[in-house]
């Protein structure tokens, strides 16, 4: 009887929602009525957000009966800078208000009848129990009925039970079914079509490619800088040392060793600020002690105290790596400059085809993707490689960043 509660249960709120889905079909209508004298402009978009609410609940609803994930799409909100007339016609023609206009249509007809079908049959199942035991205490001047008048012992222990019996096998078999069908009805009439998904894919790779190609820019810039102002002004110190060490070598020997002693301070400086601009690059420590290793060492040297659980892993595309590498160092970071925190937990585990790192903190929480901070470059290089961003930190703590890679191996 579990699929039976569940079909009941979506078709009985189903017959709340078909009400709720006739009075947005009429509020719609009317706006758009109205709209025709100008009178109903303003009311069009109100009106398509109730619509699309609506529609996206019924999306959430199929999928909790199936198991499965609604399928959303962008609609239009607010007005555009063409004005409220262009925005409240492209808002009432865009394809996802169409669809969900369809089958809200379909719903406010349908949705009632059904959830008074199914609740008529659970009234025969109780009933089938609750008429026999009741019926002899009855007055005989005014007798049960059961969809039959109850006359007798022999009706009250033989129509009830009878009625009773159909009604559950209905229940345990047709409603599940029904409901089960009802509702992928509903989920492929809501769903995109495959052009829309195209067009929607096609945006969504376009703001990654953007943002990959402005975190590209942005670490060019930073080698250069780092280049111009460390390792570059060091190599012109140590040539105009040189230089002088080479015109007083005779003159003062000892003066021309102090300056070959800087000059060779300043190459073992350079030397090191090189080596920092090639790990920004890539980090050796990926190419020799993998992922996990990187990991580690990450956490070796966070100030913060860190339980740390690295899953066995294969070895990635260097993209892969050096996008997790760099995720775990960005937010490690963050956690030592911004969080107070006193220890915290980091995860790096593969698991369907994603690798998840998962990093959490006891500090104080309140941190943004927004405030300019590294954890919009975390974001601008995880969606390149088409992962996903999630970020909990409420004022108070903690704060968790959960980010999803999608690979291959």
């Amino acid at each position: 009887m579990r699929r039976a509660w569940f079909a009941t249960t979506y078709l009985v709120t189903g017959g709340a929602t078909a009400i709720a889905a006739a009075v947005s079909i009429g509020a719609l209508a009317g706006a758009l009525g109205l709209s025709l004298v100008l009178v109903g402009v303003a009311l069009v978009l109100p009106a398509v957000r109730l619509l699309r609410s609506l529609a996206l609940l019924e999306q959430q609803r199929a999928a909790r009966l199936l198991i499965a994930l609604a399928i959303t799409e962008p609609w239009p909100a607010g007005e555009s800078p063409a004005g409220p007339l262009r925005a409240a016609a492209a808002a009432s023609g865009a394809a996802p208000t169409r669809r969900s206009a369809a089958w809200l249509t379909v719903h406010a007809i349908a949705g009632v009848p059904l959830m008074a079908g199914v609740l008529l049959l659970w009234v025969f199942a109780l009933g089938g129990v609750i008429v026999p035991l009741t019926w002899w205490v009855a007055p005989d001047e005014a007798p049960l009925t059961f969809v039959v008048p109850i006359t007798s012992w022999g009706d009250a222990l033989l129509v009830p039970p009878l009625l009773a019996l159909a009604a559950l096998t209905l229940l345990r078999s047709a409603v599940p079914a029904f409901g089960v069908a009802y509702a992928r009805a509903a989920r492929t009439a809501l769903a995109p079509s495959s052009r829309s998904r195209l067009e929607r894919r096609v945006t969504e790779l376009t703001a990654t490619r953007s943002g990959a190609l402005d975190a590209h820019a942005a670490e060019l810039r930073r080698i250069e800088r780092d280049l111009h102002d460390g390792t570059q002004a060091r190599l012109v110190a140590i040539a105009i040392h040189l230089g002088v060490a080479q015109g007083q070598r005779a003159a003062d020997p000892a003066l021309a060793d102090q300056l070959v002693d800087r000059a060779r301070a300043n190459v073992e400086a350079a030397l090191t600020e090189l080596r920092a601009v090639v790990r920004g690059i890539y980090p050796p420590i990926l190419a020799d002690r993998g992922l996990p290793g990187a990991v580690h060492a990450l956490a070796a040297d966070c100030p913060v105290s860190l339980t740390v659980r690295v899953t066995p892993l294969q070895r990635l595309p260097a993209a892969l790596e050096s996008a997790a590498y760099f995720v775990v160092a960005e937010a490690l970071t963050n956690i030592a400059r911004h969080s107070r925190a006193t220890g915290g937990d980091l995860r790096v585990e593969h698991r369907a085809g994603q690798l998840v790192v998962k990093v959490t903190d006891d500090g104080v929480g309140g941190a943004r993707t927004s405030a300019g901070t590294g954890l919009t470059g975390i974001r601008r290089r995880v969606a390149a490689l088409d992962g996903r961003v999630e970020l909990s930190s409420p004022i108070g703590g903690p704060t968790v960043l959960r980010v999803e890679l999608p690979c291959a191996s």
